[in-house]
């Protein structure tokens, strides 16, 4: 297993990821660490990294340089972006850091900070087949990245950043109402012009990255809701929401915004320029929303690492659906029975299909369906006793791209819930989830319950099963071989559905016929 520790120098933060990269080329984030060391302050204004900058900057990566070898991490990839590269300095700031830290720190382009966002965020959501478009806003560039799950067809950097916007525009605190003008006219035309040397397309989505973007998604959501934010990846903002913000940002001074609900005390002067940034180009696309994903440069650079030493993402290739290919990598990780895992998610999806009409459920509960057969049985990697409970922690661990909070938690539940005991609002996993969630879990894992059942052996004696509604549900089981383990175990796990959906449950066996049988 490889052991990898990427720290990305960012203009207003110093992040870093621990990642363990597995045979299979999948990765698995072991730690995440980040400290605003504020590199960017006054760098572009003076063209220069200030002393007091790299004196943080150096304590920040030090410090980060010494947990990453002491818990193994030998290979470290340091990557720096604009207030480094833009900097007259920058180059006395990487020998120091060569020489104090003793890491060799790559200096990236605008272009390629686009392209490993890209590739982070392409990696951990499922984007549209339709264009997509991708925005980073930063603390001294902001990148443009048009794209497909395949590739970009559009890339931008821009010196839009929130500390250097400040810098140059926001002399007053609150800034009077010519600074916001000049600034946002500065930014409206440099948005349009980038724009308009690329077809204007009717975008499928917008992707927004940065810890400026999660920061206004916390405070919208606890705006919106009253409660925080779970879970910052793939959350979704609106238009009208951002506007919102803006407005009390730009006018409120210093500790009025400390005031407000949910901002980042270390964001209180730069997220302001940040937000128009994002409200403006949100505007001359045409979009009235956005999505925020939490992966960026990093998880970019662990993508382009592997890529690098292993042509290509093996994984990717066989899976190009994101969700899918997640789930599948980690029931692999787990040793998971392939076989029976998949002739049981067969045998759900057929029971789901057929009994629609009783159920009501759709499309995105047919999916968490199947991932939970897939992954029913990976607890037994734990210990075979109690494996339900087992599988249930392993899922709610595992990070999983392209999954809401939420929809982790429904998987893990209709998986736990498989077998024994039923699902109580006492449980600690199942009182976590709403009203609706508890109703789907409900459903799911009484249908799972039955088609677990039905290949109890684990090999593939029931090939089929035929619903018939009526004032009971007859499932008529066609097999081959002896059936009857299969038939005990489904008639003491159908309680659950015939609890769920008032309606009695009847065996129906029906012995598949082989040709030239007499």
């Amino acid at each position: 297993m490889k052991r990898l520790a990427v720290i990305d120098i960012g203009t207003n933060s110093i992040h870093m990821i621990l990642a363990e990269i597995g045979k299979n080329f999948s990765y698995k984030i072991v730690d995440r660490i980040k400290e605003m060391a504020r590199l960017g302050d006054g760098t572009f204004t003076s063209q220069k990294l200030s002393q007091e900058a790299m004196e943080r900057g150096l304590a920040v990566l030090n410090r980060f340089s010494l947990l990453a070898k002491n818990k193994g991490f030998d290979t470290i990839l340091p990557v720096a972006t604009s207030a480094v590269r833009e900097s007259k300095n920058g180059g006395d700031f990487i020998k120091l850091v060569r020489k104090q830290v003793g890491l060799k720190i790559r200096v990236i382009t605008g272009e390629e900070e686009a392209r490993l966002i890209y590739l982070g965020v392409r990696n951990s959501m499922d984007l549209s087949d339709s264009p997509a478009m991708i925005v980073d806003i930063g603390g001294g560039s902001v990148e443009l990245m048009a794209c497909t799950p395949k590739r970009l067809t559009f890339v931008r950097s821009l010196k839009l950043g929130a500390i250097r916007l400040k810098d140059q525009y926001l002399k007053t605190d609150p800034p009077d109402k010519k600074m916001v003008q000049r600034m946002e006219q500065m930014v409206s035309q440099s948005l349009k012009k980038s724009l308009l040397k690329k077809k204007m397309l009717p975008w499928g989505s917008l992707v927004a990255t940065s810890g400026m973007a999660g920061n206004l998604a916390e405070i919208i959501y606890l705006a919106r809701t009253g409660r925080a934010l779970s879970q910052i990846d793939m959350a979704m903002i609106d238009l009208n929401e951002i506007k919102e913000v803006e407005t009390l940002l730009r006018t409120k001074e210093t500790e009025g915004r400390l005031k407000i609900p949910g901002l980042d005390p270390r964001r209180v002067d730069t997220l302001y320029p940040g937000v128009l940034v994002l409200r403006v180009f949100m505007e001359c696309l045409g979009v009235k929303e956005v999505r925020i994903s939490d992966k960026a440069v990093r998880e970019g650079v662990i993508y382009d690492f592997i890529q690098q030493h292993h042509e290509g993402l093996v994984a990717e290739q066989e899976i190009p659906n994101v969700r899918r290919r997640q789930i599948l990598l980690l029931a692999r990780r787990y040793q998971y029975p392939k076989v029976h895992s998949h002739h049981t998610a067969k045998l759900a999806l057929s029971l789901f299909d057929q009994t629609q009409s009783i159920h009501g459920m759709g499309d995105v509960e047919r999916e968490w369906l199947e991932y939970a057969a897939w992954l029913h049985d990976i607890g037994h990697h734990i210990q075979e006793n109690q494996h339900h409970k087992h599988t249930y922690y392993l899922i709610t661990h595992a990070d999983l791209p392209g999954f809401s909070l939420d929809e982790v938690r429904i998987v893990a539940n209709v998986a736990r819930y498989h077998r024994r005991g039923l699902p109580k609002r006492g449980h600690k996993g199942f009182k976590l989830l709403n009203a609706s969630q508890r109703k789907s879990v409900l459903g799911l894992s009484a249908i799972l319950r039955i088609a677990d059942g039905l290949d109890r052996t684990h090999f593939s004696v029931v090939k089929a099963v035929k619903v018939d509604l009526g004032k009971s549900l007859r499932l008529q089981v066609s097999f081959r071989n002896d059936p009857e383990l299969e038939l005990w175990t489904t008639e003491r796990r159908k309680r659950l559905f015939e609890k769920i959906f008032h309606s009695s449950v009847e065996l129906q066996p029906a012995a598949v016929t082989t040709k030239g049988a007499a």
